[in-house]
């Protein structure tokens, strides 16, 4: 009974440290208020090649988690979770995070938003007339007649008119709620906007990574679009996932007595209110460690240091 009240004090003082805390800021995502840190699906199976019941048992657990801890914004996709080598761009996909997602969390709390994205299949980006099915293969796997949220994940396009605009269509017909773009420049943004309001844009961005992107994420704050890095912990690691090492990143923590995941998303949430956070994880105690990041307070010297750094 000791140890069951401990647990319940330790559950209780942490929610509250994230209620006070960065963790706790809005966003207006769209017609949907979220919390600035959220949460990725796509490392839900650990490490590289995990799998099996006793992995999924775990992942449902930490979604459970991550909803009584307060985050009501969760970033999946039908290919996760997925993983790959260090540096790479590739990747190899798992396929179970949509239906865990459902088993762990359905019925679903009212403030929860679940954003999806298609486009990546195994042959390659999907034709614009093969996203319908991937749309209604996310419907089934979540468990919902509509979806709150779904990026176009693209690759490697000039122009996402005709893909965007077939999401665009699923929209009128109440299959999406709220439309997002992925892995994009300047122009799609543009291009997409002109087809559809555009609720949210997903790039790589982090500390001397993906800052390439500086200038659409300045763009989103300006047009009250969300701005959500991927790879914001991982970096340059990319798919391999972990924490890269920096020597820049390691001396700020030490002196905060943070860990580097939590200066590097600290970073990221300073450069806009616009800009939300999905870290992804398998392990409880970094899920926590994450949310606590927005306890953390960096110095103009630390934001000159960080900001600095660019890839």
């Amino acid at each position: 009974m000791q140890n069951s009240q401990e647990n319940t004090t330790t559950t209780t003082n942490l929610s509250s440290e994230i209620a006070e805390s960065k963790s706790s800021e809005f966003w207006q995502l769209g017609t949907d208020r979220v919390r600035r840190i959220g949460f990725g699906a796509k490392r839900l199976a650990g490490s590289a090649q995990a799998d099996g019941v006793e992995v999924r048992e775990r992942a449902a657990a930490l979604l459970r988690r991550v909803v009584e801890l307060g985050v009501n914004h969760i970033d999946t996709a039908a290919f996760y979770p997925s993983y790959g080598g260090a540096g790479q761009t590739s990747f190899e996909s798992l396929d179970w995070a949509n239906d865990v997602i459902w088993s762990a969390l359905a019925p679903y709390p009212k403030d929860l938003v679940i954003a999806t994205k298609v486009g990546p299949t195994p042959l390659g980006l999907a034709r614009p007339d093969e996203l319908r099915g991937l749309v209604e293969a996310d419907l089934r796997a979540l468990g919902v007649d509509c979806l709150d949220l779904v990026y176009l994940r693209q690759m490697r396009l000039d122009s996402i008119a005709e893909h965007f605009g077939v999401l665009a269509e699923l929209q009128t017909k109440g299959l999406i709620r709220q439309l997002g773009i992925s892995n994009v420049r300047v122009h799609h943004l543009h291009e997409a906007r002109e087809i559809a309001p555009v609720v949210a844009v997903q790039n790589r961005y982090s500390v001397g990574f993906g800052r390439v992107n500086d200038e659409i994420l300045q763009l989103c704050g300006e047009l009250g679009i969300a701005f959500i890095p991927f790879f914001a912990v991982t970096a340059e690691s990319r798919e391999a996932g972990g924490v890269p090492d920096s020597d820049p990143v390691q001396q700020i923590a030490a002196r905060h007595g943070a860990t580097e995941a939590q200066v590097r998303l600290a970073w990221t949430l300073s450069r806009g209110p616009h800009v939300l956070a999905i870290p992804g994880t398998s392990s409880r105690h970094h899920l926590e460690q994450n949310l606590e990041a927005g306890n953390l307070t960096l110095t103009p010297e630390d934001l000159t240091t960080l900001n600095a750094l660019t890839d």
